[in-house]
């Protein structure tokens, strides 16, 4: 598969400070939430949501709020397309 990156050229969260998008260590509850809230809706209006959320789960990203998708989000997303019923979970 070739993989074009221009897209990530245009993307909103260039323009916001990029540890909104990714949560620190310890983080839990209403914070992490607040926090991916407020990365999600930079994401919804980004020009180039959807290829950022085919990249990320395509690859697939393991950390952070990527096409308005949070890891969890990603997690079901995966859990739900994968053939049988067979989960797919990352390994880190």
């Amino acid at each position: 598969m070739s993989e074009s990156w221009e897209w990530q050229h245009q993307a909103a969260c260039l323009a916001h400070d990029l540890a909104l998008f990714f949560h620190p260590d310890g983080e839990r509850g209403k914070r992490r939430r607040s926090r991916q809230d407020m990365a999600k809706a930079i994401c919804k209006s980004c020009p180039v949501l959807r290829q950022c959320r085919e990249h990320a789960l395509a690859f697939p990203e393991h950390y952070g709020t990527w096409g308005g998708l949070t890891e969890e989000d990603r997690d079901r997303l995966r859990d739900h397309r994968a053939p049988f019923g067979r989960r797919v979970r990352r390994t880190s």
